[in-house]
């Protein structure tokens, strides 16, 4: 099982591929404000979490997902079964 900091550790990777996303990005970035992720751009990338780790993020706990951090920590609750 991943931890929390190497869940985000690859979610920041993801995000850096992007060559629009700020590089100065951390976990606590928020993901709409800090990013300017339009609601597209956050499904799209929600999915491609999705696939990396095997999970699907119902779009209630979607809802609490602020930061990068917030969606690591919801991608473990998940894997867990929580």
């Amino acid at each position: 099982m991943q931890t929390a900091d190497e869940v985000s550790a690859v979610i920041l990777e993801k995000l850096l591929a992007n060559p629009k996303v700020p590089r100065d990005i951390t976990g606590s970035s928020r993901i709409v404000e800090d990013l300017a992720f339009d609601s597209l751009a956050v499904m799209n990338f929600v999915m491609d979490i999705e696939d990396t780790f095997d999970v699907s993020v119902p779009l209630d706990r979607l809802a609490d997902v602020r930061t990068v951090d917030d969606l690591a920590n919801a991608v473990i609750a998940l894997k867990s079964g929580a």
